[in-house]
């Protein structure tokens, strides 16, 4: 930790040093208590979550420089860790939630390096419980870890429009630690395919609400962690979803279509939905059923809800309760990196503290 902070506080001076260039420091700290039933050992489990509260626990620098006739050049560091021990998260990487550099225009924006890819964006809207201790993470851990390194990314909105896309030359280069970490580095000489990634997103939002889609496309490689062992394995997401506004809060919707192409095929679907209540500025609720099918295997159900009272503009008290019931096969644990009995149903509740800086 003291490397970090040292790192970090030389970040802070060198950027400071430029009188043309803004930076801010941000973050959030997010941590609380959880209970589960039917742990897999049997019995239950209480104690401090090592990956989510209601959101990941994060901090980061990012800068912007004005360029001139609307162009700005910018840069992200972020950096993703256990509030309950202080260990660094997505595979242990410094900087693991995003390492990127680029610019914006009128025209969109251009990111180089390790970022956020189109099925992270695609349910920024419609997802409405996001990724929380309870959460659609129970089924596919890739969705609240959507990130790609060595990739080139654009994102451009348009009168209500939005497109954008990433191409990754090498995907994910740290591992195995992990849901994010999947040790598929590529850009090996001779295989041009191997760990190679692609994501594409189109959407509309107004003042009714909104809808959206994406596509993503990954390949393994060689000494990559299972199933894509090699650059003839594929995993491909197709996202579909939207929301709709009404007073106080917002209905949010999708279906999340997974094929695996590997040494066994495999063929799942989410299907989602959701809405959150403002009863004060101060107090509100969310709430989420989810349906996981896996083809010819299993299925489960998720029933989700939330409370969150926010003490100050930065400070909120929360209580998140989930319920998940399994199919005689399945084994979706409905706590994040939670076990469970194979086939059991399974109850989870976390009380917990957020703050943002």
């Amino acid at each position: 930790m003291k490397k970090l902070c040292a790192t970090v506080a030389m970040l802070c001076a060198a950027a400071a040093a430029s009188a043309q260039s803004s930076v801010t420091l941000y973050g959030i700290v997010d941590t609380g208590v959880e209970y589960y039933n039917n742990a897999a050992k049997g019995g239950s489990f209480v104690g401090m979550s090592p990956l989510t509260g209601e959101v990941p626990s994060r901090f980061g620098l990012r800068g912007t420089e004005d360029l001139g006739n609307g162009y700005q050049a910018f840069f992200v560091l972020e950096n993703g860790f256990a509030p309950n021990t202080g260990a660094l998260n997505y595979g242990g990487r410094l900087f693991g939630r995003q390492a990127n550099v680029g610019i914006s225009s009128d025209y969109g924006t251009l990111t180089l390096g390790r970022q956020m890819d189109m099925s992270m964006y695609v349910l920024l809207n419609a997802d409405v419980i996001g990724p929380s201790m309870h959460s659609m993470a129970s089924f596919d851990s890739y969705l609240p870890n959507a990130r790609s390194d060595n990739a080139i990314g654009y994102m451009g909105h348009f009168h209500g429009f939005t497109l954008g896309g990433t191409y990754s030359f090498g995907r994910d280069a740290a591992g195995p630690a992990g849901p994010s970490a999947t040790n598929c580095a590529g850009q090996i000489p001779g295989d041009a395919v191997a760990c190679r990634q692609y994501t594409a997103l189109a959407a509309y939002d107004g003042g009714w609400g909104g809808a959206a889609a994406s596509y993503d496309v990954m390949y393994g490689g060689p000494g990559a962690s299972a199933p894509l062992v090699s650059s003839a394995d594929t995993d491909k997401r197709v996202i579909v979803d939207g929301y709709v506004k009404f007073p106080n809060g917002k209905v949010g919707g999708g279906w999340i279509r997974r094929n695996t192409a590997a040494q066994v095929h495999a063929q799942s679907d989410i299907f989602f939905l959701g809405a959150n209540y403002y009863v004060l500025p101060t107090l509100w609720f969310d709430a989420q059923a989810l349906r996981y099918i896996l083809r010819e295997q299993s299925s489960s159900t998720m029933l989700i809800g939330r409370a969150n009272y926010a003490l100050s503009k930065r400070t909120t008290l929360y209580s998140s309760v989930g319920y998940m019931l399994n199919s005689p096969l399945a084994a979706n644990a409905v706590a994040a990196a939670g076990t469970v009995t194979p086939g059991a149903n399974q109850l989870g509740v976390m009380v917990g503290i957020q703050q943002r800086f």
